[in-house]
């Protein structure tokens, strides 16, 4: 028996959420945020973000035994996430520095439009390989790693220590999983070849949980280029990317040596393409069987109450922590994707992800009172 279900390890940084007036709709950005307009808040929530804490704890409050693994600074920044993280007796795997500040990203997510951050990736950029807790790592059945575009170790050199890091781990015989963030087009990121830096890591990796935006602007940069040029200023990137697309990327995915891969896809859905997973069962401790091989399927998005919205942020890391506990329970594909689905929705109705999100039975009784079926591709 292994002492963790999961090590959560990557970017970690504190949101700052202004809080806009829930009465009033936006239909474009633009009309909204206006040079010389003063825009009245009710007050601004302080919350840890990014892939450690938001994953790490849902999964914590999903009945899992998780190990996050993240790097802050010495700072008020700092202070406030220690403060939380150990109030919910999560900061074991945490570490800090004098090095630089702790990361923090300032979310606008007015009603009616998608979010849109501010990042400041701190102390993440100085994450590196040498930060993982490689003791952990080998006492848990599953390593997560979280946004790569925002750490800058994990990029540079054509990604040498991601593609380090996953082949090293992948060799040690647990799962490896992989999220992803989108690239600021004009930071060193966005200018870094993530093709290529993928190409070569992929083959490490067991499951590979992006959005469909993340999955084509890296693995299709002139399509997606090309669909951005033509897009509305007032539609959402994630709705102009065409089903075809994302089969013919979520395929070539699978052939790239990817055994799961899950693409969350906002309004769309929730994706899944599978290849042989057996080795993954085995890897769980679990026999293997043809059950989760060659999906091609996807989940509708739960129906979300618009009265009950209070914050985006997070809701493809709690889909993405509902859909490893369900791989980690061997629960069968089309209802670990229902998981990941209601986990994504659920989360838009929380400030606080550990203290307000459904915890597993609620999620399971949500799944049995509502319908959605799953569709293939």
């Amino acid at each position: 028996m292994k002492r963790y279900d999961a090590v959560i390890a990557g970017y970690t940084c504190i949101d700052l959420i202004p809080d806009f007036n829930k009465d009033t709709r936006i239909k474009n950005v633009s009309d909204f945020f206006v040079p010389g307009k003063l825009i009245e808040i009710e007050g601004t929530d302080f919350v840890l973000g990014g892939a450690v804490p938001n994953t790490g704890l849902a999964m914590k409050k999903f009945g899992k035994k998780v190990f996050l693994n993240g790097l802050i600074g010495h700072d008020v920044m700092g202070d406030v996430a220690e403060k939380i993280l150990t109030e919910y007796g999560a900061f074991e795997g945490m570490s800090k520095t004098d090095q630089t500040g702790t990361a923090f990203s300032i979310v606008l997510s007015p009603p009616g439009i998608d979010r849109i951050f501010l990042e400041s990736p701190g102390c993440n950029q100085i994450f590196c390989i040498s930060d993982i807790n490689d003791e952990a790592v080998a006492d848990a059945r599953l390593f997560h790693f979280g946004y790569p575009p925002l750490m800058k170790r994990f990029f540079i050199n054509q990604g040498e220590q991601l593609t380090e890091m996953f082949s090293k781990i992948n060799k040690t015989g647990i799962v490896t999983s992989l999220d992803f963030s989108l690239p600021d087009p004009e930071s060193e990121s966005g200018k870094a070849n993530w093709l290529e830096i993928m190409q070569k890591t992929l083959p490490f990796v067991d499951i590979f949980v992006p959005s469909v935006e993340e999955l084509i602007c890296i693995m299709r940069p002139e399509e997606y280029a090309a669909i951005q040029s033509v897009l509305p200023k007032d539609r959402d990137m994630t709705d102009a990317i065409p089903v075809g697309l994302i089969t013919e990327t979520g395929m070539h995915m699978i052939d790239s040596g990817v055994k799961i891969l899950l693409v969350k896809a906002g309004r769309q859905g929730v994706y899944l393409f599978t290849g042989d997973v057996s080795s993954v069962k085995k890897k769980m401790g679990y026999r293997p069987d043809a059950e989760w091989n060659s999906k091609r399927i996807v989940c509708r998005a739960y129906q979300a109450n618009p009265d009950r919205i209070v914050n985006a942020s997070g809701a493809g890391d709690t889909a993405i922590a509902a859909f490893l506990s369900a791989v980690l329970d061997n629960e069968k594909p089309e209802i670990a994707l229902k998981y990941a689905a209601v986990g994504g929705r659920d989360s838009l109705y929380c400030n606080n992800l550990y203290r307000d999100l459904n915890d597993w039975q609620g999620m399971t009784e949500a799944i049995r009172a509502e319908r959605n079926e799953i569709a293939l591709i």
